[in-house]
């Protein structure tokens, strides 16, 4: 116990482990955390448990995907998970607020949330050997709205008054869960119902780094002169001044 409580770092890289092992998950007080060069196939979401680490390491594995509950360290600084398989990036992540590197490189991934932009510290962002570097995907299926979305889209829109007296508990817990449309020209809200779409954001001059984003209908696309050429819709020309931020933001941008 008092060794759980006094250790601040562990290096268990280069060994065969195929989970993270629970025990480890007890030492609270701990800082640094290397698993590189293992077996892992994924992250326990009580990784969260672990609220002191300043460092992560998980590169060289075969994780496949990040838990959101890794967003619940405060101090977590320095996350390395290159050399995975890892085909996205949850957008909880951006609540990493001391976030100063990110290494990524040699995984499957086509994009990132935009919600990146959000780790304000970052400084290292390591991208090399993705997909995205080479080619991204787009996503152009769109399910209708219901009817509920449609009457809620409507009172969020045009800001009717209500009150919990005035709707069954459920109604305004789903009226709660709005999500504005990132269209700065549209003005709308979303709740199920959205369009998934790449918007490319210019990092240092370096990369126009491809972003997933969410629009509240293909209206909000505007049409593209052929289908595959994305580069030229309306999604980048709207970035100008988030990419501007981000330029501002991001210091060191590594593809090569």
């Amino acid at each position: 116990a008092p060794l759980g409580r006094s250790l601040r770092v562990l290096n268990f890289s280069g060994n065969r482990f195929a989970e993270v092992p629970p025990d480890l998950l007890m030492l609270r007080g701990l800082q640094s955390l290397s698993l590189g060069g293992n077996r892992l196939h994924g992250i326990p979401p009580d990784i969260q448990e672990l609220r002191s680490l300043e460092f992560l390491y998980l590169g060289g594995n075969f994780i496949t995907s990040i838990p959101p509950e890794l967003a619940n360290l405060p101090s977590l600084s320095y996350l390395v998970l290159c050399d995975n398989k890892i085909q996205s990036i949850p957008p909880q992540l951006a609540q990493l607020h001391s976030l100063r590197s990110l290494s990524l490189h040699n995984n499957l991934l086509t994009y990132l949330p935009r919600e990146i932009l959000n780790l304000v510290h970052l400084e290292e962002l390591s991208l090399r050997g993705n997909p995205l570097v080479v080619r991204f995907v787009r996503d152009l299926t769109y399910n209708p709205p219901s009817l509920q979305e449609l009457a809620g889209r409507t009172i969020k829109t045009r800001n009717v008054p209500y009150a919990r007296s005035d709707l069954p508990e459920n109604l305004v817990r789903y009226l709660s869960l709005a999500s504005n449309c990132p269209n700065p020209k549209c003005g709308g809200v979303y709740f199920d119902s959205c369009v998934r779409q790449i918007k490319f954001v210019d990092f240092c001059g370096k990369y126009r780094l491809p972003l997933m984003h969410y629009l509240c209908s293909p209206e909000c696309s505007s049409p593209c002169s052929s289908a595959s050429q994305s580069s030229t819709s309306q999604s980048e020309s709207d970035s100008e001044d988030e990419a501007s931020v981000a330029a501002r933001r991001m210091q060191k941008v590594l593809l090569g």
